[in-house]
């Protein structure tokens, strides 16, 4: 029987390639590792990139890998972060492969409306976070990828700071309902 992590080993500091036991050498690390991820990412952006798997493995990996042999590979132990159970390791490539399918290659190359940029934002921001693919930085990695669709149309980046983090995790839930309603507006939100 698979189990879950509980809400104490949610804090446990994950083995890192550096060697560094301080919560806060950590969190450095992982802050400059996605800031230079999402710097080389859109410096690399043009109208013919396309969002997919492999490319959300690959922001992930950029990020990560110099702190984690996990970094671009999806998470193989179960999870949940305060309280809520996420999909189980088991299902997550299909459920990636389904995403892929459904949502990531039905997104237009150009967009002509704000409103169905923010909608489809919505949406894979919401499935991805629900998804919750990878062992660690899934939020930041759902986060570049949206800021990353929203230069591609020529839009300056999210303004994730003006999101209400109560309200943002009601819409990940909802996500996972197929009500993309909430995240809309945290995306219109953050616009």
């Amino acid at each position: 029987m698979s189990r879950y992590t509980t809400n104490e080993e949610e804090k446990q500091l994950y083995p890192n390639l550096l060697g560094l036991t301080s919560p806060a050498e950590i969190a450095e690390a992982e802050f400059e590792g996605f800031l230079l991820a999402e710097i080389m990412l859109t410096e690399q952006l043009t109208s013919a990139t396309h969002f997919d798997c492999s490319y959300i493995c690959k922001i992930h990996r950029l990020a990560l890998e110099e702190l984690y042999s996990f970094a671009g590979k999806y998470r193989t132990v179960n999870m949940s972060k305060g309280g809520f159970l996420f999909p189980a390791a088991q299902f997550i490539p299909e459920s990636m492969q389904l995403f892929e399918n459904q949502i990531l290659l039905q997104l237009p190359d150009q967009y002509t409306d704000k409103t169905a940029l923010i909608r489809d934002v919505a949406r894979v921001h919401g499935e991805l976070l629900f998804i919750h693919p990878f062992r660690e930085g899934n939020g930041r990695t759902a986060r570049i990828l949206a800021n990353l669709m929203v230069r591609k149309q020529g839009y300056q980046g999210l303004r994730f700071e003006k999101i209400n983090f109560k309200d943002y995790v009601i819409a990940v839930q909802q996500a996972g309902e197929k009500n993309y309603h909430y995240m809309e507006n945290i995306i219109a939100s953050a616009f």
